[in-house]
């Protein structure tokens, strides 16, 4: 499979997935934490990719300012923002001047990081899936007002084991997902009722994965 050839070609699928965090969120600055978190990979793992990665100038140390809310504020009332103070962080980013870039951003991005029934293995731990819909990120990138990633339709769904399943799918991917989870049947009343937001994500590209409902 796709994982398997770009990781003997790379080493391993640690690096594979840290590289595709980089080059699909160019400009984003990454604190070391962030990396190991985002890829769910160990400290020391992580660390010895980031160093060779620097070390053949694929990312550099780059510096950032994000907002942090203040604490103590006492509670504000709807639709009112709280105070936010700047805070410098120092972490690494994609180095978008490294020779081989683009030749690299179409081999890594354009192949799978996750086969179709491994997606399906993972979000079948979350419950019992009837409908699985992917767009987004998984090829179709104009999948309308929502933009959504993926959508999941079934029974007993437990909503913590989803998320994790989502996080899990995040570090393959290399990017943070939309997603959206609906009972069976409060999906069939939206479908019935002409539902806007499903509507933009059947009316524009996307994929079946999972269809028992015959949608």
């Amino acid at each position: 499979t796709s994982p398997d050839i770009l990781a003997k070609l790379f080493g391993s699928s640690n690096r594979v997935k840290i590289i595709r965090l980089f080059l699909l969120n160019p400009g984003k600055v990454f604190e070391p934490k962030n990396i190991f978190s985002r890829a769910k990979v160990s400290q020391q793992t992580g660390r010895r990719e980031i160093s060779l990665l620097k070390s053949i100038g694929l990312i550099r140390p780059k510096n950032d300012f994000v907002a942090i809310a203040i604490r103590g504020e006492k509670s504000l009332p709807a639709g009112k923002q709280g105070k936010f103070k700047k805070k410098r962080i120092s972490g690494l980013a994609l180095n978008e001047s490294f020779p081989l870039i683009i030749g690299l951003k179409n081999f890594v991005l354009d192949s799978v990081p996750l086969s179709r029934d491994q997606l399906l293995k993972k979000l079948y731990k979350a419950g019992r899936m009837k409908l699985v819909i992917l767009s987004g990120i998984f090829g179709q990138e104009n999948s309308g007002a929502n933009r959504i990633d993926i959508l999941v339709v079934g029974d007993v769904i437990k909503k913590g084991i989803l998320e994790r399943v989502m996080r899990e799918i995040e570090s393959e991917v290399g990017k943070e997902l939309i997603y959206a989870a609906f009972n069976t049947q409060d999906f069939l009343y939206r479908l019935g009722m002409y539902d806007k937001f499903i509507r933009d994500i059947l009316d524009y590209p996307h994929e079946k994965i999972l269809d028992i409902l015959h949608i």
